[in-house]
């Protein structure tokens, strides 16, 4: 039998990696803005947001979409701005679809109870990670090797990622040409250089970007790289170690990291 319940039932829909956020109803606000205003500092403002966290979000939601939800553009009659993509315009109507369904459902439990197991409809809507940059890749070449086998991955147009994994893995997963899945690597994980005259090192992954964030913290600096199709590296290096690699905000460097440092996760 139904029940009254002393309120309505209010569901919140939320992608976390490592303890941060990554997609959520606030974010998606943020992006609303974007549309609205046609300016990040503005939606920042608008939406609650500092500026910097503000950008942490958009760039978490671009390295998550296989296209980018968020891009920003200079010059032009009106100046430089922001725009919400045909993609993060996709993203906000599903998201608010998604929540609205959700918030039915969670109602009704609320109400009636659950009769059977398949009644659980929410597994697999989380997704929980361990690791700072999550990428959502193509897979396009596996090369197989006895023990390790090489994986390359498209992250956008011409932005390739090499990962070394098991026999055991590309089974267990389903790894093929043309599978889509995401590539994690810590921030620690990846290194900086200046793109000229990079150091001659066995990391398989040297991907060019420009530098559009960095935080310092006296020891540690965090390097926030775009590199290009909307999506960005984050790295965690020290601070002397950011200086050598030139790594002022607008500055061309190189984000280096091994193979071994890429994890791969599949559906």
């Amino acid at each position: 039998m139904a029940r009254s319940l002393p309120g309505e039932i209010d569901t919140f829909l939320a992608w976390r990696a490592g303890g941060r956020l990554l997609i959520g109803r606030e974010r998606i606000a943020l992006l609303e803005s974007v549309m609205e205003h046609k300016s990040i500092t503005k939606a920042a403002e608008v939406t609650g947001f500092s500026y910097k966290t503000a950008w942490d979000a958009v760039n978490a939601i671009n390295n998550l979409l296989p296209r980018p939800a968020f891009v920003t553009r200079t010059g032009g009659p009106h100046g430089g701005g922001a725009e919400v993509t045909g993609e993060g315009r996709r993203l906000i109507l599903a998201f608010r679809r998604l929540e609205e369904k959700l918030g039915s459902i969670s109602a009704a439990i609320a109400e009636e109870g659950l009769a059977q197991e398949k009644d659980l409809l929410f597994l697999g809507i989380g997704l929980k990670l361990s690791v700072r940059n999550a990428l959502f890749c193509t897979l396009v070449k596996i090369t197989p090797a006895p023990v390790n086998i090489e994986v390359k991955l498209e992250v956008s147009p011409g932005i390739i990622i090499t990962a070394a994994v098991t026999n055991a893995s590309v089974h267990e997963l389903g790894l093929a040409p043309g599978r889509c899945c995401i590539a994690m690597v810590n921030a620690s994980s990846v290194m900086l250089a200046q793109e000229r005259g990079a150091p001659r090192i066995s990391a398989r992954n040297k991907i060019a970007g420009k530098v559009v964030n960095r935080v310092d913290d006296g020891a540690d600096s965090e390097v926030a790289i775009d590199i290009g199709g909307g999506k960005t590296l984050t790295a965690v290096v020290t601070s002397a170690g950011a200086d050598a690699a030139g790594a002022a905000i607008g500055a061309q460097v190189l984000a280096i990291f091994k193979t071994s440092h890429v994890i791969l996760a599949s559906d």
